[in-house]
Protein backbone atom coordinates (compact mmCIF):
# COMPACT_ATOMS: atom_id res chain seq x y z
CA UNK A 1 0.00 0.00 0.00
CA UNK A 2 3.15 2.46 1.04
CA UNK A 3 4.35 2.30 -2.18
CA UNK A 4 0.94 2.13 -4.59
CA UNK A 5 0.38 5.45 -2.40
CA UNK A 6 3.73 7.29 -2.63
CA UNK A 7 4.33 6.62 -6.58
CA UNK A 8 0.89 7.95 -7.29
CA UNK A 9 2.41 10.93 -5.13
CA UNK A 10 5.53 10.97 -6.93
CA UNK A 11 4.09 10.70 -10.29
CA UNK A 12 1.53 13.52 -9.37
CA UNK A 13 4.67 15.57 -7.92
CA UNK A 14 6.66 15.09 -11.58
CA UNK A 15 3.16 15.93 -13.68
CA UNK A 16 3.02 18.79 -12.19
CA UNK A 17 6.55 19.91 -12.87
CA UNK A 18 6.33 18.81 -16.32
CA UNK A 19 3.47 20.95 -16.54
CA UNK A 20 4.72 23.93 -15.22
CA UNK A 21 8.07 23.87 -17.31
CA UNK A 22 5.47 23.43 -20.38
CA UNK A 23 3.98 26.43 -18.77
CA UNK A 24 7.00 28.68 -18.58
CA UNK A 25 8.27 27.61 -21.91
CA UNK A 26 8.24 30.22 -24.28
CA UNK A 27 6.38 32.66 -22.32
CA UNK A 28 9.36 33.74 -19.62
CA UNK A 29 8.13 37.58 -19.99
CA UNK A 30 4.49 36.92 -18.59
CA UNK A 31 5.07 34.22 -15.72
CA UNK A 32 3.67 34.89 -12.65
CA UNK A 33 6.55 35.01 -10.77
CA UNK A 34 9.47 37.01 -10.44
CA UNK A 35 12.53 36.04 -12.00
CA UNK A 36 14.30 33.85 -8.39
CA UNK A 37 17.23 36.46 -8.54
CA UNK A 38 15.05 39.58 -7.39
CA UNK A 39 13.90 37.33 -4.35
CA UNK A 40 15.56 38.71 -1.42
CA UNK A 41 17.31 36.32 0.93
CA UNK A 42 16.18 36.26 4.80
CA UNK A 43 18.44 38.91 6.51
CA UNK A 44 18.94 36.23 9.66
CA UNK A 45 22.01 34.48 9.59
CA UNK A 46 20.86 31.22 11.21
CA UNK A 47 18.76 29.91 8.01
CA UNK A 48 19.90 27.27 5.63
CA UNK A 49 18.29 25.81 2.55
CA UNK A 50 17.48 22.71 4.93
CA UNK A 51 15.78 25.02 8.26
CA UNK A 52 14.93 28.00 6.24
CA UNK A 53 13.58 29.69 9.15
CA UNK A 54 15.46 28.12 11.94
CA UNK A 55 14.61 25.04 13.58
CA UNK A 56 13.80 26.08 17.24
CA UNK A 57 10.74 28.57 16.67
CA UNK A 58 7.93 30.18 19.55
CA UNK A 59 4.68 31.19 18.34
CA UNK A 60 5.06 34.02 20.52
CA UNK A 61 1.80 35.29 22.96
CA UNK A 62 1.45 38.58 22.31
CA UNK A 63 1.73 40.68 25.67
CA UNK A 64 -1.23 42.79 26.80
CA UNK A 65 -1.19 45.72 29.49
CA UNK A 66 -3.92 45.21 31.85
CA UNK A 67 -6.68 47.09 30.07
CA UNK A 68 -5.99 45.06 26.82
CA UNK A 69 -3.29 47.20 24.86
CA UNK A 70 -0.88 46.08 23.23
CA UNK A 71 2.77 46.70 25.13
CA UNK A 72 5.05 46.68 22.54
CA UNK A 73 8.03 47.08 25.33
CA UNK A 74 6.97 43.93 26.80
CA UNK A 75 6.53 42.45 23.14
CA UNK A 76 10.46 43.23 22.74
CA UNK A 77 11.43 42.29 26.22
CA UNK A 78 9.95 38.50 24.91
CA UNK A 79 11.17 38.38 22.28
CA UNK A 80 14.86 39.38 23.25
CA UNK A 81 14.41 36.66 26.47
CA UNK A 82 13.39 34.03 23.98
CA UNK A 83 16.24 34.16 21.83
CA UNK A 84 18.72 34.81 24.19
CA UNK A 85 17.52 32.80 27.39
CA UNK A 86 15.65 30.04 25.41
CA UNK A 87 17.59 29.07 22.79
CA UNK A 88 15.16 30.32 19.67
CA UNK A 89 16.72 31.25 16.35
CA UNK A 90 12.84 31.95 14.76
CA UNK A 91 10.05 33.71 16.27
CA UNK A 92 6.49 33.36 14.82
CA UNK A 93 4.70 37.38 15.23
CA UNK A 94 0.55 37.45 15.06
CA UNK A 95 -0.14 33.38 14.87
CA UNK A 96 -2.76 31.81 16.46
CA UNK A 97 -0.89 31.92 19.77
CA UNK A 98 -0.54 35.73 19.48
CA UNK A 99 -4.08 36.08 19.59
CA UNK A 100 -4.34 37.13 15.86
CA UNK A 101 -7.75 36.95 15.71
CA UNK A 102 -8.23 39.75 18.10
CA UNK A 103 -5.41 41.70 16.73
CA UNK A 104 -5.72 44.61 14.27
CA UNK A 105 -3.86 45.22 11.06
CA UNK A 106 -2.37 48.05 12.32
CA UNK A 107 -1.07 46.49 15.57
CA UNK A 108 0.08 43.33 13.39
CA UNK A 109 2.60 45.20 11.02
CA UNK A 110 3.75 47.29 14.60
CA UNK A 111 4.25 43.68 16.27
CA UNK A 112 6.34 42.44 13.03
CA UNK A 113 8.49 46.08 13.73
CA UNK A 114 8.74 45.65 17.38
CA UNK A 115 10.17 42.43 16.86
CA UNK A 116 12.50 42.74 14.06
CA UNK A 117 13.90 45.77 16.02
CA UNK A 118 14.55 43.85 18.67
CA UNK A 119 16.24 40.47 17.95
CA UNK A 120 16.25 40.28 13.87
CA UNK A 121 19.46 40.32 13.56
CA UNK A 122 19.94 37.10 14.99
CA UNK A 123 16.31 34.99 14.41
CA UNK A 124 13.93 35.16 11.62
CA UNK A 125 10.90 36.58 12.29
CA UNK A 126 7.85 35.20 11.02
CA UNK A 127 4.55 36.94 10.54
CA UNK A 128 1.41 35.56 10.52
CA UNK A 129 -0.83 36.50 7.46
CA UNK A 130 -3.27 34.15 7.35
CA UNK A 131 -7.13 34.14 7.21
CA UNK A 132 -10.03 32.95 5.33
CA UNK A 133 -10.26 35.89 2.68
CA UNK A 134 -7.51 35.94 0.15
CA UNK A 135 -6.81 39.37 -0.17
CA UNK A 136 -6.83 39.80 2.67
CA UNK A 137 -4.17 37.77 3.32
CA UNK A 138 -2.12 38.91 0.51
CA UNK A 139 -2.52 42.61 1.93
CA UNK A 140 -1.41 41.49 5.56
CA UNK A 141 1.67 39.30 3.56
CA UNK A 142 2.60 42.71 1.88
CA UNK A 143 2.63 45.03 5.19
CA UNK A 144 4.16 42.22 6.87
CA UNK A 145 7.11 42.46 4.32
CA UNK A 146 7.25 46.56 4.49
CA UNK A 147 7.60 45.74 8.26
CA UNK A 148 10.75 44.18 7.90
CA UNK A 149 9.34 40.46 8.58
CA UNK A 150 11.59 37.69 7.18
CA UNK A 151 9.38 35.04 5.93
CA UNK A 152 5.30 34.27 6.23
CA UNK A 153 3.47 31.68 7.92
CA UNK A 154 0.14 31.13 6.40
CA UNK A 155 -2.84 29.38 7.95
CA UNK A 156 -5.23 27.19 5.86
CA UNK A 157 -8.45 29.32 5.18
CA UNK A 158 -11.14 28.70 8.49
CA UNK A 159 -14.52 28.56 8.78
CA UNK A 160 -15.63 28.79 4.73
CA UNK A 161 -13.49 25.12 4.07
CA UNK A 162 -12.45 26.16 0.33
CA UNK A 163 -11.90 22.59 -1.54
CA UNK A 164 -8.65 21.63 -2.42
CA UNK A 165 -8.42 23.67 -5.57
CA UNK A 166 -9.53 26.75 -3.40
CA UNK A 167 -6.49 26.37 -0.91
CA UNK A 168 -3.96 26.10 -4.39
CA UNK A 169 -5.31 29.19 -4.99
CA UNK A 170 -5.43 31.42 -1.67
CA UNK A 171 -1.57 29.66 -1.34
CA UNK A 172 0.06 30.67 -4.44
CA UNK A 173 -2.05 33.94 -4.47
CA UNK A 174 -0.30 35.14 -0.57
CA UNK A 175 3.01 33.57 -2.34
CA UNK A 176 2.78 35.61 -5.64
CA UNK A 177 2.37 38.65 -3.86
CA UNK A 178 5.57 39.19 -1.66
CA UNK A 179 9.21 38.30 -2.58
CA UNK A 180 9.32 36.07 1.24
CA UNK A 181 9.59 32.08 1.66
CA UNK A 182 6.38 31.07 2.84
CA UNK A 183 5.58 28.27 5.76
CA UNK A 184 2.29 27.16 5.01
CA UNK A 185 0.42 26.03 8.12
CA UNK A 186 -2.13 22.66 8.01
CA UNK A 187 -4.30 22.43 10.66
CA UNK A 188 -7.30 21.08 9.95
CA UNK A 189 -8.47 21.08 14.00
CA UNK A 190 -8.47 24.66 13.43
CA UNK A 191 -9.36 25.42 10.20
CA UNK A 192 -12.16 22.59 9.36
CA UNK A 193 -10.07 21.41 6.41
CA UNK A 194 -6.33 19.61 5.86
CA UNK A 195 -4.37 20.33 2.90
CA UNK A 196 -3.93 17.03 1.06
CA UNK A 197 -0.73 15.67 -0.17
CA UNK A 198 -1.41 16.05 -3.65
CA UNK A 199 -1.97 19.49 -3.16
CA UNK A 200 1.38 19.85 -0.93
CA UNK A 201 2.70 19.02 -3.94
CA UNK A 202 1.53 21.01 -6.12
CA UNK A 203 2.10 23.82 -3.93
CA UNK A 204 6.13 22.57 -3.63
CA UNK A 205 6.50 23.84 -6.86
CA UNK A 206 6.31 27.42 -6.53
CA UNK A 207 9.64 28.57 -5.58
CA UNK A 208 8.37 30.72 -2.46
CA UNK A 209 6.30 28.05 -0.83
CA UNK A 210 9.23 26.51 0.99
CA UNK A 211 8.07 24.74 4.50
CA UNK A 212 4.67 23.16 6.21
CA UNK A 213 4.13 23.68 9.93
CA UNK A 214 1.97 20.67 10.39
CA UNK A 215 -0.56 20.18 12.73
CA UNK A 216 -2.00 17.10 11.27
CA UNK A 217 -0.80 14.71 13.40
CA UNK A 218 -0.33 12.65 10.09
CA UNK A 219 3.42 11.18 10.23
CA UNK A 220 2.95 8.77 7.54
CA UNK A 221 1.29 11.60 5.10
CA UNK A 222 4.07 14.12 6.21
CA UNK A 223 6.76 11.53 5.25
CA UNK A 224 5.26 10.98 2.10
CA UNK A 225 4.96 14.51 0.89
CA UNK A 226 8.77 15.14 2.07
CA UNK A 227 9.71 11.52 -0.22
CA UNK A 228 8.09 13.46 -2.69
CA UNK A 229 9.11 17.41 -2.64
CA UNK A 230 12.07 19.76 -1.38
CA UNK A 231 9.06 20.97 1.06
CA UNK A 232 10.49 21.24 4.76
CA UNK A 233 8.45 20.36 7.53
CA UNK A 234 8.46 21.32 11.17
CA UNK A 235 6.13 19.90 13.57
CA UNK A 236 3.13 22.27 14.79
CA UNK A 237 2.08 20.03 17.77
CA UNK A 238 4.28 20.21 20.49
CA UNK A 239 3.09 16.57 21.42
CA UNK A 240 5.07 15.53 18.70
CA UNK A 241 8.28 17.23 18.71
CA UNK A 242 10.71 14.80 18.76
CA UNK A 243 8.31 12.14 16.47
CA UNK A 244 8.08 14.69 13.68
CA UNK A 245 12.29 15.00 14.35
CA UNK A 246 12.52 11.39 13.68
CA UNK A 247 11.01 11.08 10.60
CA UNK A 248 13.00 14.46 9.04
CA UNK A 249 10.99 17.26 10.29
CA UNK A 250 13.43 20.07 10.57
CA UNK A 251 12.81 21.97 13.75
CA UNK A 252 9.68 23.14 15.52
CA UNK A 253 7.10 25.79 16.03
CA UNK A 254 5.90 25.35 19.60
CA UNK A 255 4.03 27.09 22.15
CA UNK A 256 5.77 25.36 25.01
CA UNK A 257 8.73 27.15 24.16
CA UNK A 258 7.81 29.88 25.95
CA UNK A 259 9.34 28.21 28.69
CA UNK A 260 11.55 25.48 27.51
CA UNK A 261 12.79 26.43 24.29
CA UNK A 262 15.96 25.98 25.68
CA UNK A 263 15.34 22.51 26.34
CA UNK A 264 14.00 21.59 22.75
CA UNK A 265 16.57 23.11 21.05
CA UNK A 266 18.83 20.59 23.17
CA UNK A 267 16.48 17.48 22.24
CA UNK A 268 16.64 18.52 18.62
CA UNK A 269 20.47 18.86 18.38
CA UNK A 270 21.09 15.64 20.36
CA UNK A 271 18.68 14.34 18.00
CA UNK A 272 20.65 15.25 15.06
CA UNK A 273 23.76 14.29 16.83
CA UNK A 274 22.70 10.60 16.79
CA UNK A 275 22.32 10.87 20.70
CA UNK A 276 18.67 9.46 20.46
CA UNK A 277 18.63 8.30 24.14
CA UNK A 278 19.64 11.84 24.99
CA UNK A 279 16.73 13.28 22.90
CA UNK A 280 14.34 10.73 24.28
CA UNK A 281 15.43 11.58 27.97
CA UNK A 282 14.31 15.25 27.35
CA UNK A 283 10.97 14.31 25.55
CA UNK A 284 10.36 12.46 28.40
CA UNK A 285 11.38 14.92 31.02
CA UNK A 286 9.19 17.46 29.19
CA UNK A 287 5.90 15.94 28.68
CA UNK A 288 4.40 17.00 31.91
CA UNK A 289 5.09 20.79 30.67
CA UNK A 290 3.71 20.20 27.01
CA UNK A 291 0.48 18.51 29.23
CA UNK A 292 -0.20 21.71 31.53
CA UNK A 293 -0.14 24.13 28.52
CA UNK A 294 -1.44 22.27 25.69
CA UNK A 295 -3.98 19.95 27.28
CA UNK A 296 -5.71 22.30 29.57
CA UNK A 297 -7.52 25.94 28.41
CA UNK A 298 -5.64 26.31 25.03
CA UNK A 299 -2.16 27.84 23.71
CA UNK A 300 -2.09 31.63 24.49
CA UNK A 301 -3.98 31.48 27.81
CA UNK A 302 -2.06 28.92 29.63
CA UNK A 303 1.44 29.76 27.92
CA UNK A 304 0.91 33.62 29.39
CA UNK A 305 -0.11 31.68 32.29
CA UNK A 306 3.52 29.88 32.37
CA UNK A 307 5.23 33.26 31.72
CA UNK A 308 4.06 34.30 34.89
CA UNK A 309 4.92 31.44 36.72
CA UNK A 310 8.21 31.96 35.78
CA UNK A 311 8.55 35.66 36.18
CA UNK A 312 7.93 36.70 32.81
CA UNK A 313 4.32 37.97 32.64
CA UNK A 314 2.73 38.96 29.64
CA UNK A 315 -0.43 40.05 30.74
CA UNK A 316 -4.48 39.15 30.56
CA UNK A 317 -5.84 37.66 26.99
CA UNK A 318 -7.99 39.48 24.89
CA UNK A 319 -12.29 38.26 24.73
CA UNK A 320 -13.63 35.85 23.90
CA UNK A 321 -10.43 33.95 25.28
CA UNK A 322 -10.72 33.79 29.21
CA UNK A 323 -7.95 33.56 32.11
CA UNK A 324 -6.75 30.30 33.20
CA UNK A 325 -9.03 28.87 36.46
CA UNK A 326 -7.51 28.41 39.88
CA UNK A 327 -7.76 24.46 39.02
CA UNK A 328 -6.16 24.85 35.69
CA UNK A 329 -3.55 26.81 37.05
CA UNK A 330 -2.79 24.78 40.04
CA UNK A 331 -2.57 21.95 37.58
CA UNK A 332 0.28 24.00 35.56
CA UNK A 333 2.27 25.03 38.42
CA UNK A 334 2.64 21.49 39.23
CA UNK A 335 3.42 20.03 35.69
CA UNK A 336 6.30 22.98 35.21
CA UNK A 337 7.24 21.94 38.27
CA UNK A 338 7.66 18.00 37.70
CA UNK A 339 8.61 19.03 34.06
CA UNK A 340 12.12 20.83 35.69
CA UNK A 341 10.77 24.14 35.11
CA UNK A 342 12.24 26.75 37.64
CA UNK A 343 9.41 28.88 38.96
CA UNK A 344 9.74 32.56 40.11
CA UNK A 345 8.96 32.80 44.04
CA UNK A 346 6.79 35.90 43.13
CA UNK A 347 4.83 34.43 40.37
CA UNK A 348 2.17 36.70 39.10
CA UNK A 349 -1.15 34.56 38.21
Amino acid sequence: MFGFVTRSLIEERDAVRSGAAEARSGVAESTAFPDPGTVPSMAAPTTTSDAPFGRMLTAMVTPFTPDGAVDYEAVQSLATYLVDEQRNDGLVVSGTTGESPTTSDQEKERLVRAVVEAVGDRAVVVAGAGSNDTHHSVELARTAERAGAHGLLVVTPYYNKPPQEGLYRHFTAVADATGLPVMLYDIPGRSGVPIRPETLIRLAMHERIVAVKDAKADLFAGSQVMLATDLVFYSGDDTLNLPWISVGAAGCVSVVGHVVGADIAEMMALHRSGDVAGALEIHRRLLPVVSGIMMQAGGAIMAKAALAMVGRPAGPVRPPLAEATERELAILRADLAAGGVKLSDGDVT
